[in-house]
């Protein structure tokens, strides 16, 4: 019973977190709430004189701004790992759908950084060897279009009848 009750109380922690943690981050990342939180840095330093500056008035904001920045770190990360989640989820079917790419993509985040280290060296030696080829077609391209322009030129050349010639010479 012990089991199947953290079961039910995980199944609705973990939502209702984080569609906390998404209002949260939406809430806090909002150009109001940044003049909110500078207000309330203003109104600490104005009151200041009041308090004859106290240890007690430093340890106000000092402990505020400690219990917000520690809650905080959990929410951001939260966030960011569905954030990362949801993009590598969409690159995953982007991978699986593309013909001829490498379905072994799809599920690289599961790999050990020495797997992901060697699968980087494959995909640089490939991206090497991509580049060199379109450098080498670029060049025989330009070499073929050069030629083509002085075979052009021959060409119309050739074709300048005797007389007109013997006035361009002179």
């Amino acid at each position: 019973m012990t089991g199947h009750s953290d079961t039910s109380k995980k199944g609705k922690l973990f939502p209702a977190f984080s569609k906390f943690a998404q209002a949260t981050a939406a809430w806090t990342g909002h150009p109001v709430t940044f003049l909110l939180a500078l207000g309330v840095v203003l109104v600490w330093i104005v009151s200041g004189p009041i308090f004859n500056y106290s240890d007690t008035w430093q340890l106000v904001i000092n402990t505020g701004t400690t219990i917000i920045t520690f809650l905080m770190v959990f929410l951001i990360q939260n966030t960011q790992n569905r954030d990362i989640l949801t993009v590598q989820l969409k690159l995953s079917e982007l991978v699986l759908a593309m013909q001829g790419a490498e379905n072994r993509f799809a599920a690289i985040e599961d790999l050990s950084d020495e797997e992901l280290a060697h699968l980087h060296e494959e995909c640089r030696v490939r991206a090497e060897h991509t580049l060199s080829h379109i450098e080498q077609r670029k060049g025989e391209r330009e070499a073929s279009q050069s030629n083509s322009k002085n075979h052009q030129t021959k060409a119309a050349a050739s074709q300048v009848k005797p007389a007109e010639r013997s006035t361009h010479t002179h």
